[in-house]
């Protein structure tokens, strides 16, 4: 099968063509390099089923020429961060719909399949938990841009949804914290990549807020498999979480990331205001319901947090020992 990887040179896109290629697909990779890393795909580039094309989404030639003869897309391409969210929401909002649009309505007309990947951050600051795929949404005012990014992923799924009601094949996956080997935006990255570089250079970790907020932490094995469970056309306008049972508070991972890196660094905590300015909003805790995940892909997270962060950290301390060297 020949399918197109949008994002394909990013944190999870590459781990995800590696496997896809493992598998005996053809692969298309599209990314514009403003997160994604040419290193993370050196390995594939020359291989007789990969092609690499430098960018964007939203260059709608470019895709539709990227697109040609595939039969499935998985969708990966996006702007994130928080800090994304703070200090630049125009790029967040455009880029998330804009690009999400050119490949549903290129898409269309051959009914190609999209895997959209979308988030968590959907959910919001719902406090009913755990969440599954049809919580409600509850976010906060406008006038906050922390929740641009929560909104553009849900117009996103709105349209894919739509799509599938006018009869494109497609299939909306949530992605609950994923962590690994290249996650390595310490700026706009997760938690755990800001954790593990500070805890290696025995500078402080820093936590935000009172660090008792709480998340699901799913390994990128873990991730990439169950977006890979959704290719089957059996699962189409279906929304799945993906994600794991692994929960833990920012301080415990602060704690544990420290321990396995055997470092130095002192924990500190500051408010959010002073990382994001004032009137900055977080959800106090996110868990994923895998129950519909587990009944219909028969997904289940495997990696334990120790084994994942191990992993992680090992592949960190290379990449260090590389740019110091």
């Amino acid at each position: 099968m020949k399918v197109l990887v949008t994002g394909g040179a990013g944190f999870i896109g590459s781990h995800l063509v590696e496997k896809l290629i493992g598998y005996g697909h053809r692969v298309v990779i599209l990314d514009d390099l403003s997160t994604g890393k040419l290193s993370f795909i050196q390995s594939l580039i020359n291989h007789v089923r990969c092609q690499f094309i430098q960018g964007s989404v939203l260059d709608r030639q470019l895709l539709k020429e990227a697109m040609e003869s595939c039969q499935v897309v998985f969708h990966l391409a996006a702007v994130l961060g928080v800090k994304n969210t703070v200090e630049n929401p125009l790029k967040v909002i455009e880029g998330n719909i804009d690009g999400t649009r050119n490949v549903l309505e290129l898409a269309y007309p051959k009914k190609i399949k999209v895997i959209f990947a979308s988030t968590s951050e959907v959910y919001g600051k719902n406090d009913q938990l755990p969440f599954c795929e049809d919580s409600n949404r509850v976010l906060g005012p406008t006038t906050k841009h922390r929740w641009c990014y929560a909104t553009a992923k849900a117009l996103d799924e709105h349209m894919c949804l739509a799509y599938g009601e006018k009869g494109l094949p497609v299939t909306i996956v949530r992605y609950f914290n994923a962590y690994g080997p290249r996650a390595t935006d310490t700026q706009y990255g997760g938690v755990i990549p800001q954790f593990i570089t500070a805890a290696l250079r025995n500078n402080p970790i820093t936590v935000f807020g009172n660090g008792e907020q709480t998340r699901c932490f799913t390994f990128i094995d873990d991730t990439v498999e169950g977006t890979l469970l959704t290719m089957d056309h059996k699962f189409n306008n279906e929304v799945f979480n993906i994600g794991s049972n692994q929960l833990l508070s920012i301080n415990q991972l602060a704690g544990k990331i420290k321990k396995l890196c055997n470092s130095l660094s002192p924990i500190i905590q500051i408010p959010y205001e002073q990382a994001y300015g004032n009137g900055y909003e977080d959800s106090k805790d996110r868990i994923a319901d895998l129950r519909k995940s587990k009944r219909i892909l028969n997904y289940q997270a495997l990696v334990r947090i120790d084994e994942g962060l191990r992993y992680t950290i090992k592949w960190y301390k290379n990449e260090l020992n590389k740019n110091e060297n």
